[in-house]
């Protein structure tokens, strides 16, 4: 029989696990597994993961779901990946999904599938929702420099840098990879040194180039994913000058910055990139507003795009911009045509006409 103070012990630890212990924990306040098991099938404690147990018979909430993948990976496990970008808020939530953790190399966890609501032994008492996911399941990552990762807290997790190079590294391609960088570390707030260094001490398994071109897109000056579209679809890709990024501008006394400047190259031509999500707000609409007339009045002309058109016709948005550039004075050295261009280019004189025709003597 367990003593009382045991028993409040044990409460103490239930409370700050959210109502959940692991089989070890358990015996250790007098509870051995055949204990456990009387109450697992009498209905009043569940399974959650193998060895993690409920001391409740209701639904799982959030905190609880985190909790016990952690607990089922041991003491040295953090919530890391997709599911560490939930927590820093750089993934949406999907509840759905299993979750991440990351341990130590050599630890013995195993990833795990869901588990599912089962009706108590003996099946003498109705329980709603039989087979329906109780704990979407836990993936296991095993790290060799895990003692680089963690952040402490009540979930430990992978840093912000560590996750965002892990979302990165799981994309699909290299292009999704740089993407993702470029999204979290802006959406974040990232530090590109903390960035540097993960590389150097943690080296990707994949797509290092692509992540080192997305730390140089991001050293340039983006901050944004639409910013990095417009730098790499419409400047690169058609061989568009390098523009100054978030140029300092001072209006009504202030400092506001550009998000595409030309005035290195000699033209005096402002891009502005409007992601709608920061411009909705009325200060942020009111200092647009202020930016616009201050660029009047300096005589500057100035191009606004946004998503719809740098993502669906970066080829028209450069034609645009290039037609202001050239209007201003600047000369392009070569013809840059990327792939888009090149699949709408109409045919020259030599392309398209059919086989020359036979020469005709007199």
């Amino acid at each position: 029989m367990t003593s009382p103070a045991r028993t409040d012990d044990l409460q103490v630890l239930l409370d700050a696990q959210y109502g959940l212990a692991t089989q070890s924990q358990l015996e250790g306040y007098g509870y051995p597994r055949s204990r456990v098991r009387h109450f697992v099938d009498a209905g009043q404690w569940t399974v959650v993961l193998r060895g993690v147990y409920s001391l409740t018979s209701g639904p799982l909430t959030r905190p609880m779901i985190l909790m016990a993948a952690l607990l089922y990976g041991g003491g040295s496990a953090l919530l890391s990946h997709w599911t560490a970008g939930e927590e820093w808020r750089m993934v949406r939530l999907d509840e759905s999904q299993p979750v991440h953790i990351t341990v130590p190399y050599g630890e013995s966890a195993k990833s795990q599938a869901p588990t599912r609501i089962r009706p108590p032994a003996g099946g003498d008492k109705p329980v709603p929702l039989v087979g329906a996911v109780r704990h979407p399941g836990v993936v296991v990552h095993r790290s060799r420099a895990h003692a680089h990762l963690a952040v402490d807290g009540l979930f430990p997790r992978t840093s912000k840098a560590v996750t965002a190079i892990d979302l990165a590294v799981g994309a699909s391609s290299a292009r999704a990879a740089r993407l993702s960088l470029v999204s979290s570390v802006t959406n974040a707030g990232i530090r590109l040194i903390d960035i540097r260094q993960c590389l150097d001490v943690r080296e990707p398994r994949r797509y290092r180039k692509a992540l080192d071109d997305a730390v140089a897109v991001l050293a340039d000056g983006v901050q944004s994913v639409l910013e990095y579209h417009y730098a790499i679809d419409v400047e690169q890709a058609h061989g568009l000058p390098t523009a100054r990024r978030q140029g300092p501008v001072k209006v009504d006394g202030r400092t506001l910055f550009e998000d595409v400047d030309y005035s290195d190259t000699g033209v005096p031509l402002i891009v502005r990139l409007d992601g709608r999500a920061t411009h909705s707000m009325r200060e942020v609409a009111f200092r647009d507003r202020r930016r616009d007339n201050a660029a009047e009045l300096a005589d500057r002309p100035r191009l606004v795009y946004g998503f719809e058109e740098v993502g669906d016709d970066p080829c028209g948005v450069a034609r645009e911009v290039e037609t202001v550039l050239v209007r201003e004075g600047w000369r392009r050295e070569r013809l840059n045509l990327c792939a888009g261009c090149e699949s709408v280019r109409p045919p020259t004189t030599d392309e398209g006409a059919g086989p020359p025709r036979p020469s005709v003597r007199a």
